[in-house]
């Protein structure tokens, strides 16, 4: 039976760790395997109701894995503990067949009575570096934890948990660890945030056509513009906040010109690195509050990135812009 165990254990190792090139390296080098086979000796000896040779096992596999199982856990089959260090599993924990723990995971238990209060982990879950699954709580057969996620609600079967406290990223049905693996991980709070900023588009999109529409029918077929349009759209442009620094993108000299052709708004907004991942939206969010304005019927923006170079700042002489992507 021993032996089954741990010819199991080492084909799992196998095909869940690339970096495994050997039998022999596992046997020797894997605390995972080490701390797993000395766990199923000390349970032995927990269920037959010798905790004190239960829990003396389980504390020399701590000292010699850096891995702490409670001998009362129940681990299945075929279960990887990769790298290990760092990782505790509870009295009352239930792991299934054919999970994979990464180092620092904590299956711990938020109550102080002798009860069930350890978390219960279905088949072929992956549980990601430093995340902490707690309380007496249900994680679904092929869920996926991201690393140093919380969770402390039940979790669906084939859903992605992200973050802290742990929400759901995703609810595809997997039906294969591989799949869990390499897929991407999405990010819950950015999407709805996108969401909103989608929703706050519509929104004021919606508000210009009806104060363009009120404009229209107070002022006849022709739009009152008013004489200094240029601190109008600077005005305007003063809503718009980059979020990565707090402030909004007129002050931070994000905008290099403003040229004014009757009722069309030339802008030139000069972005350091062509790579910002907030491009998109600044664009977006300037395009729009200069709509607002009675009088402007389009909006062109030009961004034109012009990197800061050392050398070039030394010699006190400018590099010439590049124009990038016109709006």
């Amino acid at each position: 039976m021993v032996l089954s165990h741990i010819r199991e254990d080492i084909q799992a190792i196998i095909s869940k760790d690339p970096a495994a090139k050997s039998v022999v390296e596992i046997l020797l080098c894997y605390p995972g395997l080490h701390a797993l086979l000395l766990h199923r000796i000390a349970h032995k000896a927990w269920i037959h109701k010798w905790f004190l040779t239960g829990r003396f096992l389980s504390h020399i596999a701590r000292f010699l894995t850096g891995i702490e199982i409670h001998p009362g856990a129940v681990i299945g089959r075929r279960v990887v503990i990769d790298h290990g260090m760092g990782v505790v599993i509870g009295e009352t924990a239930e792991v299934g067949d054919d999970v994979l723990i990464y180092m620092g995971v904590v299956l711990g238990g938020t109550a102080l009575k002798n009860v069930k209060r350890h978390p219960t982990i279905a088949k072929g879950v992956v549980i990601g570096s430093g995340a902490s699954v707690l309380g007496p709580i249900h994680v679904g057969e092929y869920a996926k934890i991201g690393a140093g996620a919380v969770v402390v609600r039940d979790v669906p079967p084939g859903a992605t948990v992200v973050g802290v406290p742990g929400r759901i990223a995703g609810l595809e049905k997997y039906t294969a660890q591989d799949n869990i693996r390499d897929s991407a991980m999405p990010d819950p709070t950015l999407r709805v945030l996108s969401r909103l900023l989608e929703r706050q588009q519509v929104l004021e999109d919606r508000i210009f056509r009806l104060e363009r529409e009120n404009a229209l029918l107070k002022g006849g077929a022709e739009l009152k513009i008013s004489g200094d349009r240029e601190s109008e759209i600077l005005n305007a442009l003063r809503q718009v906040i980059d979020p990565e620094i707090g402030h909004n993108i007129v002050d931070v000299d994000l905008i290099r010109s403003i040229t004014i052709s009757d009722t069309l708004v030339k802008i030139e907004m000069e972005i350091n690195c062509d790579a910002c991942p907030l491009q998109d939206y600044l664009i977006d969010q300037a395009s729009a509050r200069v709509r607002l304005i009675p009088w402007v019927s389009d909006v062109e923006i030009t961004v034109i990135h012009d990197p800061w170079d050392w050398k070039i700042s030394q010699e006190k002489t400018e590099c010439s812009p590049v124009m990038d992507k016109t709006i």
